[in-house]
């Protein structure tokens, strides 16, 4: 493994145990989201200029397309969140309760 292979790959691991086990507000979450879309962006952007095809060369706009509708659907979600019950903290949002 490349040491650039070993960045993005921890870089991703990262984001992705700060989803699992700091979730105590819903910013955080979204911020670790966008870490590991944007490693996965930075990877499959290297991943496409390693082996220069023209076939893959569209797959990180499209990844990057689809994180920034992630991104604005998580932000109306925090405002949305925020409005209704006060606080982005993940503990005190019950989704039973309309």
């Amino acid at each position: 493994m490349t040491p650039v292979h070993f960045t993005f790959s921890s870089a991703f691991v990262l984001g992705l145990m700060g989803l699992a086990f700091h979730r105590t507000h819903l910013l955080s979450a979204l911020l670790c989201l966008e870490g590991m879309m944007l490693s996965l962006f930075m990877a499959l952007a290297l991943w496409a200029m390693q082996f220069e095809s023209i076939m893959f060369s569209s797959a990180p706009m499209l990844l990057l397309a689809f994180s920034a509708c992630e991104a604005s659907a998580g932000l109306a979600l925090l405002v949305a969140t925020a409005r209704t019950h006060g606080t982005d903290r993940l503990q005190n949002l019950n989704l039973l309760q309309c």
